[in-house]
């Protein structure tokens, strides 16, 4: 448990502190169902420890979950060219805490207005809030969008533009059920399989694989923005 990830569900706790208080007072029975809500929000914050594994050239996932979808298409926001996507549920029982895919620098970071579709229909990827990030990491561009979805109305950043981040370390979360996905090269070697589980910061979803020199390029970058 950490207290940077608890601290998000500061006024969920005070909200039942209240609810205590007025139960104790008039509804002692409700204290029992209330004290099942806390039980649960404290895991639904939890921020378990992983060890992240290492290996040149790994991608870490950058959300638990579960893999829904794996493709190829026009990342249009930050590179402007085609990628792998990978698509991630998270359900409320999965840890909602985001770690970056691979050590890098945050060049890229903005916040979207949208819908609150369920985050498993197709329609949540596009049109629901989001918050996309852009990491260089030694010269490739990884793209990691939050999506919120039917119940999670909230995303939490706690990196910055220009920040320097290490392999599975955490740059934000999303509150209760969601989508993260991640955009890799098309010279990415997918791990993961559709339907398959993994785990922010410790399963490796992909490998990058050497480019030839003429093709090592980044793709030209849209305008940064906060």
């Amino acid at each position: 448990m950490r207290w940077q990830t608890l601290w998000q569900a500061r006024w969920i706790f005070f909200l039942f502190a209240v609810l205590a208080i007025i139960s104790g007072m008039f509804f002692p029975i409700l204290l029992v169902p209330l004290a099942g809500c806390v039980l649960f929000t404290l895991y639904f914050f939890r921020d378990p420890h992983r060890d992240i594994p290492k290996g040149v050239g790994l991608i870490v996932a950058p959300a638990d979950g579960r893999v829904t979808d794996i493709g190829e298409m026009e990342e249009t926001e930050v590179t402007g060219a085609r990628m792998r996507r990978i698509g991630i549920f998270l359900s409320v029982f999965d840890v909602h805490v985001n770690r970056a895919p691979a050590a890098g620098r945050v060049v890229y970071t903005a916040e979207h207005a949208g819908d609150y579709h369920d985050a498993r229909s197709p329609m949540a990827s596009t049109h629901n809030a989001a918050r996309t990030w852009g990491f260089n990491c030694e010269g490739e561009m990884i793209v990691v969008r939050q999506i919120t979805g039917a119940i999670a109305r909230r995303i939490v950043a706690w990196s910055m533009l220009g920040d320097n981040l290490r392999r599975g370390q955490r740059f934000g979360m999303i509150r209760f059920g969601s989508r993260t996905e991640i955009y890799l090269p098309l010279n990415a070697q997918i791990l993961v399989r559709a339907g398959e589980s993994v785990r922010g910061g410790r399963t490796s979803v992909a490998r990058m694989v050497e480019k030839n020199v003429a093709e090592d390029k980044i793709p030209a970058m849209r305008k940064v923005r906060a």
